[in-house]
């Protein structure tokens, strides 16, 4: 049997989750990026865009998850030492977290990064040696946060 939990009786309160993770990416990707000289465009911008197009249709992606109406969401990229980092805010009010919204928001985020600059990371079996995903994690969530204010 599959089912949502019912969350009908739990009171309506702030919700906000922050994700963050990484991709790791070879120091000639990484120069690409920060040069701008990406064929299909800037990774950045488009991955912050993919992410939060994510985070409204998380619940379509994850079958347990309610549809949760975003007051706020957040996706921040930048170039790192490793790679590209991400960190994903995503803030609601009401019965459930935010957690999944926060999390689908970093990990799309980073797969287009990840799309957009893969024809420079493949080796010649057409493998990915260098790239890795992750760690993505949740680092801060809170619950009722704004109402204590």
């Amino acid at each position: 049997m599959a089912r949502q939990v019912d969350v009908g009786a739990k009171p309506e309160v702030a919700r906000r989750a922050v994700v963050v993770g990484e991709l790791s990416l070879a120091p000639a990707t990484r120069a690409a990026v920060r040069r701008h000289r990406v064929e299909k465009g800037d990774p950045i911008a488009t991955g912050e865009l993919a992410g939060l197009l994510a985070m409204k249709r998380t619940s379509e992606l994850i079958p347990h998850c309610h549809v949760v109406p975003l007051t706020a969401s957040r996706i921040d990229l930048t170039v790192s030492r490793r790679g590209v980092r991400v960190r994903s805010e995503a803030a609601t009010r009401g019965r459930t977290g935010v957690e999944m919204e926060a999390l689908v928001g970093a990990t799309i985020a980073l797969l287009t990064v990840w799309d957009m600059v893969k024809y420079l990371e493949k080796n010649r079996r057409g493998l990915y040696p260098r790239t890795r995903l992750g760690p993505v994690r949740v680092v801060a969530k809170d619950k009722g946060a704004s109402d204590r204010r």
